[in-house]
């Protein structure tokens, strides 16, 4: 791809490539020259210039760094982030930074909010190995979890009441070991004063009122949000009527599912049989 062909507007790499190279050409600088002084190889920069491959937060700060933007390209590179995450979400996130009241219903893995580092990364890893993202993506996308989890501990905790569907601690990730560190971490979350932890059994069928995932947050104003996604798309919603009744599904799927006590036990039962 040459200079004429790269269209700023067909996307947002492409805008940021465009802009990475207009600085480096206002500076005066060959490729090899910006890239050196990046510690990136000219192959790399001319794949970001020309809007084949996306920057990551590496980049972005190096870019910084070296044309002395004064964080220019960190805040677009976390502008152009937000645009690639499922619709809804970093709406959503901001919202979760701040609620009172979070109510979590996951099916098959951890919940995000939950997850130790090393699960994290193991998921992240997959998604390596799968080639929707590359490995710097992948250790962004674990830092990313951690800025949401500081919301858990800050000086005035949310209340948490946490829903996860009996597969998600019984399908094996990473391994005995990461298992066995994550079971324990939801252990402990359970004997946090701000905490509810259950377990949505196999026998519950088909009374279990949820077939995705979905997050209910609760804002300082008693107001609601809900964000509920698939494996492609993603959803935030807090005026509709559909909301007010996810919150009633929610109760009920807490009176069926077992109790806090049970969901302890059963958690420790699938712990001693990992290792």
């Amino acid at each position: 791809m040459n200079l004429k062909e790269l269209d700023p507007d067909s996307s947002p790499q492409a805008a940021y490539g465009a802009l990475v190279r207009q600085w480096r050409e206002d500076r005066g600088w060959k490729q090899d020259e910006l890239a050196g002084r990046m510690e990136y190889s000219s192959t790399h920069l001319s794949s970001i210039e020309t809007g084949r491959k996306l920057p990551t937060l590496r980049f972005a700060r190096n870019a910084d760094q070296a044309l002395r933007t004064e964080g220019l390209f960190e805040r677009k590179w976390r502008e152009m982030r937000q645009g690639s995450l499922l619709e809804g979400f970093p709406q959503y996130v901001e919202y979760e930074a701040r609620a009172e009241e979070l109510r979590l219903y996951q099916i098959g893995i951890v919940p995000g909010l939950l997850q130790t580092p090393a699960y994290a990364r193991v998921l992240a890893e997959s998604a390596v190995r799968r080639g929707d993202i590359d490995a710097e993506q992948a250790v962004e996308r674990v830092e990313f979890l951690a800025e949401r989890q500081v919301a858990l501990v800050r000086d005035r905790p949310p209340t948490v009441m946490a829903v996860m569907d009996e597969s998600c601690i019984r399908r094996i990730v990473g391994g005995p070991l990461v298992m066995d560190e994550q079971l324990g971490a939801l252990l402990r979350f359970a004997e946090l004063p701000n905490t509810v932890l259950q377990i949505a059994p196999f026998t519950l069928g088909e009374r279990r009122p949820f077939n995705l995932p979905i997050n209910l947050l609760t804002l300082p104003d008693r107001s609601l949000v809900l964000y509920a996604e698939s494996q492609t798309q993603g959803h935030m919603d807090r005026e509709s009527t559909a909301v007010p009744q996810m919150l009633r599904n929610y109760h009920q799927l807490q009176a069926e599912a077992l109790s806090q006590a049970d969901s302890v036990a059963m958690i420790e039962q699938v712990r001693k049989g990992i290792l």
